[in-house]
């Protein structure tokens, strides 16, 4: 009987760690959702979404063909 109620007062002794680190783990998300609403993350969600589907045209800055073109073989 004596194991049984060590056994108990040890699961409550690892509350009083668990509960502290899962209120501070919520307290940070909650900031940093806070943080990321505020700085305007969420604004414009589908814009970067559609953004990510269409290509962009690269061109090389001196002006020459671009690497994946005729030359190398690797044409569009």
């Amino acid at each position: 009987m004596a194991g049984s109620k060590q056994a108990e007062i040890s699961a409550v002794a690892s509350l009083y760690l668990i509960v502290p680190v899962a209120i501070l783990f919520c307290a940070v998300a909650v900031a940093a959702w806070l943080w990321a609403s505020r700085s305007g993350q969420f604004d414009d969600l589908d814009r970067e979404a559609r953004r990510i589907l269409h290509d962009e045209p690269t061109r090389p800055a001196n002006g020459d063909a671009a690497p994946d073109s005729e030359e190398t073989g690797r044409g569009r």
